[in-house]
């Protein structure tokens, strides 16, 4: 189903946060920056009554549960009602999944999914704040407390609040290509791509300050993705020990640096494969892996599909 309509379902009261994740990716016009217009409808059981959000906030959905009836994507944002929705918003859900649509949900969004009966049999997860929970009220649905985000169908179930951008940014990726997602990441000013498969920050966080952040040791190897790289060298350039470097480069990424810097290849080589006509092999050197066959190796642990194979499904028209 191609991605060209977007009804974010609102519950009282509203996580300002989440909802402006889905706002943010789908909401905004990018047009001018080769981003497709989204039809971006939000949507509530009361539309035109004022909901609760973050402190004194309120907001108004326009349209009504109707308007999600033929969306592409049903999108629901946290909120504290999440678990225990009305059987309207619940029948939106099934709806959507019935028809083939799309329904995502962000942070505690999830339980209105397993409300409405669609995680069963499932693997999603939520924040891990309520992973226990959620798995313990819906012992059907397959939670996995570890991952950013899981997409499983046509229903996809984030984490916390960046994990939802992450999620969002899959999708346009899914749908529309590699070249899309990045320019609405690029404009976001977030990280075009982090793997769903990451663990989600569940341990206390390293404190760091600006300076000693390895975000632009992180943005050099964006540049430099040719090269190769040793963990003692990237170290050196942050002006860290080994060790230091490493466990700084988990807590931030939630990966290693060699499975960060494969999966950057990775990426690289999928806007690559869309956008150019450069062969199997040339791409492999462009990104780092050397050889035709090391990148094949690479993609297809990542994809799922060979290179080859990824090209024919999503090359972007001329």
């Amino acid at each position: 189903m191609a991605l060209r309509s977007v009804a974010v379902v609102l519950q009282d009261p509203v996580a300002m946060f989440e909802f402006g994740v889905l706002s943010e990716v789908f909401g905004i016009d990018r047009t001018d920056d080769g981003v497709p217009p989204f039809d971006f409808r939000v949507c509530a059981e009361r539309p035109g009554e004022p909901m609760h959000a973050d402190g004194q906030t309120m907001l108004v959905a326009p349209f009504g549960l109707e308007a999600a009836a033929d969306a592409d994507l049903v999108a629901i944002p946290a909120s504290s009602s999440a678990d225990h929705p009305s059987e309207a918003v619940m029948q939106v859900v099934r709806d959507a999944v019935e028809r083939g649509a799309y329904v995502l949900s962000v942070c505690s969004g999830a339980f209105t999914l397993a409300a409405a009966g669609v995680l069963d049999g499932r693997e999603c997860t939520t924040h891990w704040r309520h992973s226990d929970e959620l798995a313990s009220a819906y012992p059907l649905a397959h939670v996995n407390p570890d991952v950013l985000y899981a997409h499983d169908g046509t229903v996809i179930t984030s984490a916390g609040t960046a994990a939802g951008m992450d999620a969002c940014l899959h999708l346009v990726r899914s749908e529309h290509g590699g070249a899309v997602a990045n320019r609405i990441a690029r404009r976001m000013v977030v990280s075009p791509h982090r793997d769903g498969g990451q663990r989600q920050f569940i341990d206390r966080p390293v404190p760091v300050t600006e300076c000693e952040s390895i975000g632009p040791v992180l943005q050099w190897l964006l540049e430099h993705l040719d090269e190769p790289h040793t963990v003692s060298a990237l170290a050196r350039r942050a002006s860290m020990s080994s060790r230091t470097f490493a466990r700084r480069f988990v807590s931030e990424t939630g990966t290693t640096p060699h499975q960060w810097v494969t999966d950057q290849r990775v990426l690289r080589a999928r806007e690559l494969l869309e956008e150019t006509d450069l062969s199997i092999e040339q791409i492999a050197g462009d990104v780092g892996f050397g050889s035709a066959a090391l990148l094949r190796h690479h993609f297809s642990q990542c994809t799922g599909l060979t290179p080859t194979v990824f090209r024919t499904r999503h090359r972007s028209p001329a």
